[in-house]
């Protein structure tokens, strides 16, 4: 029981504040833009305590804490982008209350390239997020790598048959820079069935060898069942301790999640062209057992209650980077309803000079929150069959 309320705990706060952060992206831009705005909602629901700034703004603490919004002053069309004759009935409403130089405070009626910059907010407040507890926690604790060098190399494996052999040292993959043993399993985990070209150093000499890593199942705590690729090398070194300097710990953080958003892109490229199976998508459920595993395993074992409290933390704080870097990536992604779907129709309202008519955006908007939906039951569904709810559930009544 102290494990599941343990991780309900862990996953309230790091959706928290991944989505906080997203939207006071959105907020501070629309600030910066002289945006009205009327909340500031950290949960959903009723509140539990709410106040107002001088500005007029209603901050707002709500009962469900999953997340949070702003809500901009007129801001009631469902798509935020109301077309020309709602914008013609808002306007004639705002001057007849507040007189006309109050239109020009109104999100709707500042220029595209001002709603553009309060949309892409959100998602850049999250790579922001991430950068910078990357950066705090290789600057402060550091990480422990492998050196990228082959220690072992099992019979059969896509590695032995392309020719490498103990000792060796992979200093590039596809022409990218490995600097540790654990670039090449990110690299190689989601490139089952494809040639990988490797650098390799065999004392004097510089070789090339191509080896096409093959799909395995794994099952793990964190992340259940999973297929990957594997190339088939093990490396049994002494992990060494990096820990970045002052002035490269925001660099080697922003190399990090520029890793994680190709890593990202990559994924959906192949899914979308067919090329890898969809039954690897995780949901909600997984984010909250993979967040959960990382709360336990960050806390087992602690002597104290520092260092518990500590461990915790950590461990959480990094799982906070990893989803913002998704949440991130995610709502860019040209769908009606996420933020890179407002993106695309200020695109087509910067080009044709007028926003898209409103019949069009309801029907994007409802299409949009049907994929968003579907995606979400789908992605809820490969959870269930990840982690055996299904079959642990038939064991009950067999």
């Amino acid at each position: 029981m102290s494990g599941i309320l343990l991780g309900l705990v862990a996953f309230v706060f790091v959706l928290s504040v991944v989505v906080t952060v997203h939207e006071l992206g959105h907020f501070l831009a629309a600030r910066a833009c002289g945006v009205a705005i009327d909340c500031f909602s950290i949960g959903f629901g009723p509140q539990i305590i709410s106040w107002r700034d001088k500005t007029g703004v209603e901050w707002r603490i709500a009962w469900i804490p999953l997340g949070g919004y702003v809500r901009f002053s007129g801001d009631d069309n469902a798509a935020s982008v109301p077309d020309g004759g709602d914008l013609a009935i808002l306007k004639a409403e705002i001057a007849a209350r507040e007189g006309e130089t109050a239109v020009s405070r109104y999100y709707h009626f500042k220029p595209v390239w001002q709603r553009a910059f309060i949309a892409v907010a959100g998602p850049m407040a999250n790579f922001l997020l991430a950068i910078t507890v990357f950066a705090v926690i290789l600057a402060t604790l550091g990480e422990y790598r492998h050196p990228a060098t082959v220690d072992r190399v099992p019979a059969g494996g896509a590695a032995a048959v392309a020719g490498f052999k103990p000792g060796d040292l992979i200093t590039k993959a596809d022409g990218r820079r490995i600097k540790n043993f654990e670039d090449v399993g990110r690299y190689v985990m989601l490139r089952s069935g494809l040639p990988i070209d490797f650098t390799v150093k065999r004392g004097d000499q510089t070789l090339n060898l191509v080896a096409t890593p093959v799909q395995v199942e794994i099952k793990d705590k964190i992340n259940g069942r999973a297929k990957i690729g594997r190339l088939g090398i093990e490396n049994l070194s002494r992990p060494y301790h990096y820990r970045s300097s002052i002035w490269r710990a925001v660099p080697d953080a922003t190399v990090e999640v520029w890793d994680q958003v190709s890593t990202i892109g990559f994924y959906l490229g192949r899914l979308v062209t067919g090329q890898i199976s969809a039954d690897q998508i995780s949901g909600v459920i997984g984010i909250g057992h993979a967040v959960g595993a990382v709360a336990q395993a960050s806390t087992a074992n602690a002597p104290d209650l520092k260092t518990l409290l500590l461990g915790f933390f950590v461990g959480q704080m990094l799982m906070v980077a990893t989803l913002s870097v998704s949440i991130g990536f995610m709502n860019l992604l040209p769908i009606p309803v996420l933020d890179g779907g407002h993106l695309l129709m200020y695109a087509y309202e910067a080009i044709a000079r007028r926003p898209l008519q409103a019949k069009f955006q309801a029907a994007g908007f409802r299409a949009g929150l049907a994929l968003i939906l579907g995606f979400m039951l789908f992605a809820a569904w490969n959870d269930l069959h990840r982690y055996d709810v299904f079959k642990f559930i038939g064991g009950l009544f067999s």
